[in-house]
């Protein structure tokens, strides 16, 4: 594998504060991870939830593979993360916490070419936390100007 896959959901970091974050595997069908490793994903408008003690993620686009034949995938489909039993009963104690939400924040695809989903416990900012990390970061840019 000559170019590395990495799609990041820049969003994330403006509007969420992050508590904790988790690598997590993603169920895929074969279209949908040769689609990814073209780099045919994204995470805009995605989150996680859980259903029946499972974590799933929604919203997740994965286009339609480009050689795929009528046996091709939904791109919007739900898709379940994979996470160790003790991991998903602590993330979904912490999601009975009002405020509290998972979102994903990256897809990669590791050494072993499998698809890896790097995703964040997360609070909600305020504007006014906002416009704080906006100030940080142009001050950040004006030093480094300097």
């Amino acid at each position: 594998m000559s170019s590395r896959i990495h799609i990041k959901n820049r969003r994330a970091r403006y509007d969420y504060e992050f508590l904790d974050t988790y690598v997590a595997g993603i169920q895929l069908r074969g279209t949908e991870i040769k689609s990814l490793r073209d780099g045919k994903a994204a995470l805009n408008d995605s989150y996680c939830l859980f259903l029946n003690s499972e974590l799933f993620i929604r919203g997740m686009h994965i286009a339609e593979y480009s050689h795929g034949n009528i046996n091709n995938h939904e791109p919007y489909r739900d898709r379940k993360l994979l996470l160790n039993r003790r991991e998903l009963e602590k993330l979904e104690s912490k999601m009975k916490n009002v405020g509290n939400t998972i979102v994903p924040v990256s897809l990669f695809i590791n050494e072993r070419g499998l698809a890896k989903l790097e995703i964040a416990l997360a609070k909600g900012k305020k504007q006014y936390d906002k416009r704080e990390s906006i100030k940080e970061r142009d001050v950040k840019r004006r030093l480094r100007e300097i």
